[in-house]
């Protein structure tokens, strides 16, 4: 009996390593500047490898953020159950600087991606603005949960406050981008803390 014919040359390097490494180009560069070379070169495989393997470019972007919420912002879902809505705030605070300064890159790749992307087309532009919606109704819901149980002595509004929030954590995100410290970015988180409703 014939052995069945294999196509090609088996896969010489791993999946998981390659999107790991295409995630700090995009991380890095941006949706729109990051070259397929760039991006060649930095997962360490050939072009027909990243076709085979992640499919066009755009697919491949998807499947970066895909494992940049799994690793990065896992941070977020863990805020979520917290006791107050004060200590989810400071979860997320802290969480946002770690995740802005943690690594080899720095920034948040969501901050970097909803901003770069607005200029892309629609169906990118739509995906990671979806996921940014989606991270601020978590938030939003959790707020309001905190109002209707009385947390807050002072008038509330969730979408506010979420907005408030979600704003401070982009802020780190791009003053980590220019250089701040943690210790620089932890006195942002604690400054809006203190100005957090009192409970």
């Amino acid at each position: 009996m014939e052995k069945p014919v294999t196509r090609g040359r088996p896969r010489e390097f791993c999946p998981d390593q390659a999107l790991a490494a295409a995630l700090r180009v995009f991380w890095t560069k941006g949706y729109e500047g990051a070259s397929l070379t760039d991006l060649t070169d930095g997962m360490g495989i050939t072009r027909p490898s990243l076709y085979a393997a992640f499919g066009n470019k755009e697919s491949l972007f998807r499947q970066a953020l895909d494992l940049y919420e799994r690793e990065k912002l896992a941070y977020l879902g863990e805020a979520m159950k917290e006791p107050t809505a004060r200590a989810m705030a400071e979860y997320l605070l802290r969480g946002a600087i770690e995740t802005a300064t943690g690594g080899d890159t720095r920034g948040c790749m969501g901050v970097i991606a909803s901003v770069a992307c607005q200029s892309v087309e629609p169906s990118i532009r739509d995906d990671v603005n979806g996921r940014a919606e989606t991270a601020k109704k978590l938030i939003v819901d959790r707020i309001q949960r905190a109002i209707d149980a009385g947390e807050f002595t002072v008038p509330a509004q969730a979408e506010a406050i979420a907005r408030y929030l979600m704003a401070i954590m982009q802020g780190i995100s791009v003053q980590a981008q220019a250089g701040a410290t943690r210790a620089e970015l932890t006195q942002v988180a604690d400054s809006a803390l203190a100005a957090w409703p009192s409970i």
